[in-house]
């Protein structure tokens, strides 16, 4: 017999919606192979975002989850964003970018009523949401069909605030985790705490099932966590390799080279702290920098410029 976990999946493992690096093909994999398939849906557009959900609803029977960002609006602050230019400038000139090719825009969207109008459309059987969630009201939107709603906590505080606010599970990310810090009540870096210790003090003091997640790559990683009480694991930097993903072969190659066991926290790529390989742009400006735009304005000239020495087959600016 089949075991059913919490989610609904054979396996008690649910993929890292993982924004850039992948889109449906991964998360249909994961969803037929018995794990929880994640979408990553803060930068699609409205068309791409039904295109990608009509798409794994045919490939796929088993659950899946759509994952968004509540991050608040960036406000425009040109004196700060020129600054920042101004210290990549002499990287645009290393690689001949011009002020025409820096991308322009956010990039990334909070969850707002155009996706819940969209996502009423498909009734996705599991909602995750990162930096929090979002307001009472579209929160209710979601709730309207047979719907699981996850959310990232970082903190005990956080994940008591998820749990007063609507939340079914709490993801519980440690700080070993790639990917963003889903920090949504402070920007304190010093309040991030390993895995095993958020896990341990969520499971005693939170009524809600929690989902370990942060340097989980291995069968044991996953016993480990649910012999400990977890109902699942969530794990992204173990996926990077499979042919379902879009990681570059720059990226792969650093994946698989003595450079990915150091790695750091930084804040250069999006404005926002995320865990990556350490690199030259990190070491030479980073990791943390104050000047950075806010989230997510800071990644448009950074993708610009890391696209173009991709190009040129440097991954000295790749996150």
């Amino acid at each position: 017999m089949v075991n059913k976990y919490f989610l609904g999946t054979q396996f008690p493992i649910i993929q890292a919606p993982m924004a850039g690096v992948q889109d449906s093909a991964l998360a249909i994999a994961v969803s037929n192979a018995g794990g929880l398939g994640s979408l990553p849906c803060a930068m699609l557009t409205p068309e791409k975002l039904r295109a990608e959900l009509t798409l794994i609803k045919s490939q796929t029977g088993n659950p899946f989850n759509v994952n968004f960002f509540c991050h608040r609006q960036p406000q425009a602050n040109i004196e700060r964003e020129q600054k920042w230019l101004n210290i990549l400038e002499p990287y645009f000139e290393e690689f001949a970018l011009s002020s025409a090719e820096l991308t322009k825009g956010a990039g990334r969207e909070p969850f707002n009523e155009e996706t819940a109008e969209i996502l009423a459309e498909f009734k996705p059987s599991i909602v995750s949401f990162h930096f929090g969630l979002p307001s009472s009201s579209l929160l209710s939107r979601v709730r309207e069909w047979d719907t699981t709603i996850l959310a990232s906590a970082t903190t005990i505080e956080e994940a008591e605030w998820l749990e007063a606010h609507g939340a079914d599970a709490v993801i519980a990310q440690g700080i070993e985790a790639g990917g963003h810090r889903g920090m949504f009540l402070s920007d304190d870096l010093s309040t991030q705490i390993e895995r095993f210790a958020l896990v341990t003090r969520l499971i005693e003091q939170i009524k809600l099932p929690i989902i370990a997640a942060g340097g989980i790559s291995t069968a044991k990683d996953v016993a480990d966590a649910i012999s400990m009480g977890a109902s699942a694991v969530q794990l992204g930097t173990a996926y990077l390799l499979c042919p379902e993903t879009k990681t570059s072969q720059i990226h792969r190659a650093a994946l698989k080279s003595e450079a990915a066991k150091e790695t750091v926290l930084t804040n250069i790529f999006s404005g926002r702290p995320a865990r990556g390989i350490v690199n030259r742009l990190i070491r030479e400006i980073g990791p943390v920098n104050a000047d950075t735009p806010e989230f997510p304005l800071a990644a448009a000239a950074v993708t610009s410029l890391r696209k173009k020495a991709e190009a040129m087959g440097s991954g000295d600016f790749s996150p």
